[in-house]
């Protein structure tokens, strides 16, 4: 059978548009998203988080059915996600007790579950919008910022992570948050990827964007200010109680041990802060201790904050109630000290059981909730009251959120963040958890305080700078001084609503201009 020529420049067209073969496609793409890993700490190769989504917008360019489009956008999402977050293999099997082959399961299905953002992205950008730089940044910080709320949210591996001590970059972070520093760094992304087509009109606005965040950098404008207060001298316990000992009730007394015998060279100075649940047990059992602890920081002039499991029993209302409610806090005690500060992000599974009730089908969960969650603490909390200074708190997790961290800074002279990184030992985790406190200090221009139980303990400047760090996996303490700034950034007073609203102007002209591109096909 011979073919016209007509019938050759179709096959042809075809088969240019077919691209590569799926199976080498999703391969590729899974490959993309796993190694954007090394572009977040401990790694930093900055690079990498460029590269990473040119590969998947390029993937995404050619012609293609919605189906071929969400395969490619899952499986970046999958390998972005397994590798990115494997850390969680070290809470699941080591701590969890979970067997390795199925502690490996529920990775795979953790990564299949958050593919999902990147495979709708890939969708969306396929079918719904025109393909080009703009719109794929747009839908990228969309689907980032989902992470944030979406089934409680789970806001981690962001672009801008990568760009925290990239200050050429990130200086964008206190004029409009982390999702605009992810703007920027994947709309150079698929910029670069047009450059290489040879249509470097695509530059224009990524240069644009660039100039302006190099001009912040070298213009450092100071958004706050030094209150104009002596700064305050303060300790970091960090007590490295092993994650298996540190709950059983047989070690809680060992505990206190650690953590007063630490303290004891440390009264007299400002400020004393213990990580997160280094009280292991609620302050109404621990009165006699807390009592002599107080009493020294009272006697020294110290102000001693600790992480702690706080039991309301003036909220017990035993007509309504099984038990009083109980949350993960952090207390302000001692000299010049007042406040109780409740987690108000809790970890799912680990600090409270979802779908409350609905799990009583299942014989090994029936009623685990009553036993095992936290509640809730209050969005309208007031800041610790420490030695004549506001100071806004986030308990371990819920600093990846960047909107909680900034609505808990307004009001407040600096920052503190407590957080047993235990739990995912020698892996990345704790050291991308780090990042993440950099980022919001840059965002909220206060200093934090971080005192965890492993590590790593830091004291990081309103800059995102670290300026004292201790060694992880060691019983030490860590010294310093931390100062107190006035003012509000840019992003501390309207958030992320200008990203978000730039996001969705870009994508509703994009989707419009594809239907106004379609319909004038369609006519022709």
């Amino acid at each position: 059978m011979r073919l016209s020529t007509h019938d050759l420049q179709k096959r042809l067209n075809a088969d240019k548009q077919r691209g590569l073969p799926m199976a080498l496609t999703v391969l590729i793409a899974w490959l993309a998203g796993a190694v954007f890993i090394f572009a977040l700490a401990p790694y930093n190769i900055w690079p990498l988080a460029l590269l990473s989504p040119a590969i998947l917008y390029a993937l995404l360019m050619p012609k293609m059915s919605g189906k071929r489009a969400f395969l490619i956008g899952q499986a970046y999402g999958t390998g972005l996600w397994c590798v990115g977050a494997f850390w969680l293999y070290t809470s699941i099997h080591v701590y969890g007790d979970t067997p390795a082959w199925l502690a490996l399961i529920m990775i795979a299905l953790m990564g299949l579950g958050m593919g999902l953002f990147h495979g709708f992205l890939g969708l969306v950008f396929n079918n719904m919008v025109g393909k080009q730089p703009l719109s794929f940044a747009a839908l990228w910080v969309l689907q980032e910022w989902m992470k944030t709320w979406l089934f409680t949210g789970f806001p981690w591996l962001f672009v801008g992570y990568a760009f925290t001590e990239q200050y050429w970059l990130s200086s964008l972070a206190p004029v409009a948050g982390v999702f605009a520093v992810s703007f920027v760094a994947v709309l150079l992304a698929g910029s670069l990827v047009e450059l290489l087509r040879r249509r470097a009109g695509y530059m224009v606005a990524s240069i644009a964007l660039l100039a302006l965040s190099t001009l912040l950098w070298l213009l450092n404008p100071q958004w706050t200010k030094p209150k104009g207060t002596p700064d305050l001298s303060v300790s970091l316990i960090q007590g490295n109680i092993p994650q298996d000992l540190k709950w059983l009730t047989e070690y809680q007394i060992e505990t206190l041990k650690i953590y007063a015998t630490l303290t004891r060279s440390e009264w007299g100075r400002d400020i004393i802060l213990w990580p997160e649940s280094s009280i292991p047990m609620f302050q109404t059992d621990a009165i006699g201790f807390i009592n002599e602890m107080v009493k020294m920081a009272k006697a020294t002039n110290t102000t001693w904050v600790t992480g702690i499991p706080y039991k309301d029993e003036a909220a017990f209302d035993e007509a309504q109630d099984k038990y009083p409610p109980f949350y993960n806090s952090v207390i302000a005690l001692g000299a010049e000290a007042e406040g109780l500060y409740k987690k108000q992000r809790l970890v799912p599974f680990g600090e409270y059981i979802p779908f409350e009730g609905l799990l009583d089908i299942l014989p090994n969960l029936a009623g685990s909730q009553e036993v095992m969650s936290y509640s809730r603490g209050s969005e309208a909390q007031s800041p610790l009251q420490v030695r004549g200074h506001n100071l806004g708190a986030a308990i371990c997790y819920e600093v990846a959120y960047p909107d909680t961290t900034r609505k808990n800074a307004i009001g407040t002279d600096f920052l503190l963040t407590i957080s047993n990184d235990a739990w995912f030992g020698t892996s990345a985790g704790p050291l991308q958890h780090l990042q993440m406190v950099q980022m919001r200090a840059l965002e909220n221009g206060r200093w934090f305080m971080r005192a965890t139980n492993t590590g790593v303990t830091a004291i990081i400047d309103h800059k995102g700078r670290i300026v004292e760090r201790a060694p992880q996996f060691e019983r030490t303490v860590l010294r310093g001084d931390v100062q107190a700034r006035t003012g509000n950034t840019p992003f501390m007073r309207v958030g992320h609503y200008p990203v978000l609203f730039v996001v969705a102007l870009l994508l509703l002209l994009s989707y419009l201009g594809k239907r106004a591109t379609t319909r004038a096909r369609l006519g022709k």
